[in-house]
C-alpha cells in the first residue's frame, strides 16, 4: 500500500475534488476531539511543572516547561490521538463500506485505480490535517497553560511569556512538523489498508474498524519515539 500510494503521487489526473472533500471530512470529525483535548492535557502538564518550580522557587520559569511541553510532546500526542481515533477510523469505515458494497471491484473493471482515486487523497488529507491539528493544539493548549497558571497559580504573565522560547526554538517546532506529517501518514496508510481489506460484510467493516485504531495507535507511538530520539540526537 506504501508503495502504490508512493507510485500513484506521480500519476496524472491528480483527484483534486477528493481531495479537498477528505480535508473537510477528516478536519470536520477531528476538530473538536483535539480541541477538548488540548487544553486539559497541556494544563495538567503545566499544573504538575509549576509545583515543582513553586517548590524551587522558580515559578515564573513556568513558561519554559508550557512551551517545550505544548510543542515538543503534547500537540504530536493529542494528534496521535485524535487522527487515529476520530479521522483514521471514519476513513476506514468509509472505504470499508465501499468494499462491501463492491465499489472497489466496480471501479476496478472500469480500469479505475483505487489507489489514485481513493487512497492518495485521503493520505495526504490525513498529512495536511494532521498537521495543522497539531498546529492548533499546541497554540489553544498554550493559550489554556497561559490562563492556568496567571489566574490560579499566579505566575507573572510577562515571566511566563518571556519563558516560552527559553528551551522551545526552531528545531523543537521542526521536529513538531515532521511527528505530525508522519503521524498522518501512517494513519491514513493504515486506515486505507484495513478499509479496502474488509471481508466479512458489516461485522468486518466494525472489526476493521476497530484493528484501525488499534494498529494505528501502536504505529505513531513507535514513530513518536523514533522521531523524538533522532531530533534531539541531531539538535544536540
Amino acid at each position: 500500500m506504501t508503495l502504490d500510494t508512493a507510485v500513484a503521487i506521480a500519476k496524472r489526473p491528480f483527484a483534486a475534488g477528493e481531495f479537498i472533500r477528505q480535508c473537510w471530512f477528516i478536519a470536520r470529525v477531528s476538530i473538536m476531539p483535539a480541541l477538548m483535548l488540548s487544553i486539559p492535557f497541556t494544563v495538567l502538564t503545566v499544573f504538575i511543572i509549576n509545583i515543582l518550580l513553586v517548590e524551587l522557587g522558580a515559578a515564573d520559569m513556568s513558561g519554559a516547561g508550557a512551551g517545550l511541553g505544548a510543542v515538543s510532546q503534547i500537540g504530536p500526542m493529542v494528534t496521535v490521538l485524535v487522527v487515529a481515533g476520530a479521522g483514521a477510523t471514519a476513513v476506514c469505515a468509509d472505504l470499508g463500506a465501499r468494499t462491501i458494497r463492491e465499489e472497489i471491484d466496480a471501479m476496478k473493471t472500469m480500469g479505475i485505480d483505487p489507489v489514485q482515486r481513493l487512497v492518495l487523497p485521503r493520505v495526504l488529507a490525513a498529512m495536511l490535517v494532521a498537521l495543522l491539528l497539531n498546529s492548533m493544539v499546541a497554540v489553544v493548549g498554550l493559550l489554556g497553560a497561559f490562563a492556568f497558571s496567571v489566574f490560579v497559580q499566579h505566575v507573572t504573565p510577562g515571566a511566563f511569556v518571556s519563558g516560552l522560547t527559553l528551551v522551545t526554538g526552531i528545531d523543537e517546532v521542526v521536529i513538531s512538523i515532521v511527528k505530525a506529517t508522519l503521524f498522518g501518514l501512517s494513519a491514513g496508510l493504515i486506515a486505507c489498508y484495513k478499509g479496502l481489506t474488509v471481508k466479512g460484510g458489516a461485522k468486518g467493516v466494525g472489526d476493521a474498524v476497530n484493528e484501525t485504531v488499534v494498529f494505528t495507535f501502536m504505529a505513531l507511538f513507535v514513530v513518536n519515539v523514533i522521531v523524538t530520539a533522532v531530533g534531539v540526537k541531531a539538535t544536540m
